[in-house]
């Protein structure tokens, strides 16, 4: 990756959260949303934001649903904030990455227990 493009990766993340938290009112999007990563074409001309959301699988689709809903709005605004030659095309997925890195988390914890136990 370029400089360019990771500093276009960085604010892409830094201005989307900020449009979703001030400037959309979709109630799809009253979970805690964070966007873990932002990959971006060679071209520039496609990103790939990954979206982790705090609740269960109906509250991450609905989420990821009503991104996709507003990301003509969000190209828009990024395109007038960031003032680029062309502004990206946005997509949305699920981070699974933390919630799976909790379950690990949860199953160190299960084997200190299980040995904790055995030792005495």
């Amino acid at each position: 990756m370029t400089r360019r493009t990771d500093r276009v990766r960085g604010l892409l993340r830094q201005e989307i959260s900020r449009l979703v938290q001030e400037d959309l009112s979709d109630p799809r999007l009253r979970q805690l949303v964070t966007f873990s990563y932002a990959e971006l074409s060679g071209d520039l001309a496609h990103a790939t934001l990954g979206v982790t959301v705090l609740g269960g699988e109906q509250e991450q689709q609905e989420t990821i649903a009503g991104l996709q809903a507003a990301a003509g709005y969000l190209k828009r605004a990024l395109g007038q904030r960031l003032r680029l030659k062309r502004t990206p095309e946005l997509r949305f997925v699920l981070d699974h990455t933390i919630m799976e890195g909790d379950h690990v988390l949860g199953l160190l914890d299960e084997i200190r227990q299980r040995e904790r136990a055995s030792d005495v």
